[in-house]
């Protein structure tokens, strides 16, 4: 599947279940994508999302307990894209970020694989 994907690309991945994280992570690595970086609580993330260089992130929603959303708006103000992972449904996602594109968890390898490629053309568009 990697040679759908020129050089692949990296990803930030923000998730405070370890397991969940590795799960991802492999399935992310399966899709030919190299995590760049991962974070399990907001105040890693938050320094991971200024200091590290990514293609898009997958951001888990609610990280022990605090919303993501300071992570979020310095993802944005790098103009990447982002994806959020929520077992919530888009209702759970902060309000500001409605809009953007959301995995319901648990899910699929291609569900993820369909959200990365859509949240990638329509950040190149």
């Amino acid at each position: 599947m990697t040679a759908t994907r020129p050089g692949g690309g990296s990803v930030f991945l923000v998730e405070d279940e370890v397991m969940i994280r590795m799960m991802v992570a492999d399935m992310l690595e399966e899709l030919g994508y190299r995590v760049a970086a991962e974070a399990g609580e907001i105040g890693e993330a938050l320094k991971l999302a200024q200091s590290t260089d990514y293609d898009f992130a997958i951001l888990d929603v609610n990280v022990n307990g605090k919303v993501i959303s300071p992570v979020a708006d310095l993802i944005k103000a790098r103009n990447r894209p982002f994806i959020f992972a929520t077992g919530y449904g888009s209702s759970g996602l902060p309000e500001e970020y409605r809009d953007r594109p959301a995995l319901q968890k648990p899910f699929q390898l291609e569900t993820l694989a369909r959200m990365i490629d859509s949240t990638l053309k329509d950040a190149a568009a």
